[in-house]
């Protein structure tokens, strides 16, 4: 099943879909099915995980709704189940004042778990932005984002691109004195 049949988007929205993206285990099998359908064969070699563990992650998925059987064919006498994502994209919820952000927290391990020699371009930029640069900043960052995925190549290896706009928390002492 190529990515062009799929939705566009998929939100979060319960609690059970929560927990489920919220595994790393997870969040890493949802990328290996993020180009092509794979067995949970496929999937236990690519994260290195035993079959066993890989088909109750993926399970825990499939009842999210998050991924989904988009083929089967018989193999010996056994129904081998190929896997897709549900949709291209998974949006969610903001997580809350001071909430736990699992996306990023996905990414960062995934960060420190990549090759430390392979290329990899890392940044933190502090910047004073008024409010109309800052939507500009975050419409061109999602721009760029949408149009790399569009050129991706399933046949490639894997890149991973993310990024955080946000206003910090003022600390408390400037935020009382700008009150005053």
């Amino acid at each position: 099943m190529p990515t062009d049949d799929l939705p566009e988007t998929f939100h979060v929205t319960t609690d059970e879909q929560l927990r489920a993206v919220s595994s790393l285990t997870r969040h890493r099998i949802m990328a290996v099915l993020r180009f092509e359908p794979a067995t949970i064969t496929q999937i236990a070699e690519r994260v290195g995980l035993a079959k066993g563990s890989s088909s109750y992650h993926v399970r825990l998925l499939e009842r999210a709704g998050l991924v989904k059987v988009v083929r089967t064919r018989k193999v010996r006498g056994v129904t081998e189940r190929y896997y897709a994502m549900a949709a291209r994209a998974i949006v969610l919820p903001d997580p809350g004042a001071g909430g736990p952000d699992v996306l990023m927290r996905h990414a960062v391990a995934d960060l420190e778990a990549s090759p430390v020699d392979g290329e990899r371009h890392v940044r933190m930029a502090h910047l004073r932005l008024t409010e109309e640069q800052f939507a500009e900043l975050g419409a061109r960052l999602h721009a760029v984002a949408d149009e790399y995925r569009e050129l991706s190549d399933p046949s490639l290896p894997d890149a991973s691109l993310v990024f955080a706009l946000f206003r910090p928390a003022q600390p408390r002492e400037q935020a009382e004195g700008d009150a005053k």
